[in-house]
C-alpha cells in the first residue's frame, strides 16, 4: 500500500497541468472523503436508505 504522501503525489500528478490550487485541493479533499466513507462502511458505520429518508423528511 502506498503511503499517504505517495497517494497525494499520484492524485496531483493526474490533474491537468493548468489546474488551480483550489481545484487540486478539492480533488485531494474528495479523495479523502471517499477513503473515509469506505472505512466507515467496512466498520459498519452506515445508515440505511430508509433511515436517511426519515432524517431528511424531519428537516
Amino acid at each position: 500500500m502506498d503511503s499517504v504522501k505517495e497517494q497525494m503525489i499520484h492524485i496531483i500528478h493526474n490533474q491537468p497541468d493548468d489546474s488551480s490550487y483550489d481545484e487540486i485541493l478539492k480533488e485531494l479533499a474528495f479523495h479523502k472523503m471517499i477513503e473515509q466513507g469506505l472505512a466507515d462502511s467496512k466498520q459498519g458505520r452506515t445508515v440505511s436508505n430508509q433511515e436517511m429518508g426519515r432524517r431528511i423528511h424531519s428537516w
